[in-house]
């Protein structure tokens, strides 16, 4: 039975392009933006989409390293956590946006092989320094990128009045 596994699985594509009841979904918010605006900070102290992608690409490639090996790579501290609009911008919003979405598509295809008692197993995670298991690991991936839609909206309504004054 993957009772448990397919719930997570579920929420996960559900915030990323499905209905929720929480409001739009990344895909929806996403495609509300002009690629202009993808890589403006809309206040000093918020980050770009571009950002904001690429971060929570950071951490879902992390999560697919731990599934697959059972041990991360990563801190809050490495510099790719958040990378620079101008380093972003070399890789180009394309890019961006594709290694999201290959990333979206290989954790599901990742965990479609697994089953609940997957959930309990445990993985060694270096940002936190102990084992943990991957429920705890997915539950986390799930409030992140949901952490981030909120932020999302907040952002793209700032562009959207900013550049409807324009």
């Amino acid at each position: 039975m993957n009772i448990l596994l397919n719930h997570i699985l579920e929420q996960l594509i559900e915030i990323q392009n499905g209905q929720n009841w929480i409001g739009g979904s990344y895909e929806k918010k996403l495609n509300r933006v002009s690629d202009e605006l993808i890589f403006i900070r809309p206040k000093k102290d918020l980050h770009s989409i571009a950002e904001i992608i690429s971060h929570l690409t950071l951490w879902r490639k992390e999560a697919i390293l731990k599934i697959k090996t059972g041990k991360g790579s990563k801190t809050d501290d490495c510099e790719e956590n958040w990378l620079s609009n101008n380093q972003l911008k070399l890789k180009g919003w394309k890019n961006i946006k594709s290694e999201y979405d290959s990333s979206l598509y290989e954790l599901i295809k990742l965990l479609k092989e697994k089953d609940d008692q997957f959930l309990h197993e445990e993985y060694y995670d270096t940002d936190f320094k102990g084992n943990f298991n991957y429920n705890f690991l997915l539950k986390g991936i799930l409030h992140h990128d949901i952490y981030h839609l909120g932020q999302l909206g907040i952002i793209i309504k700032y562009l959207n009045d900013k550049t409807s004054l324009s």
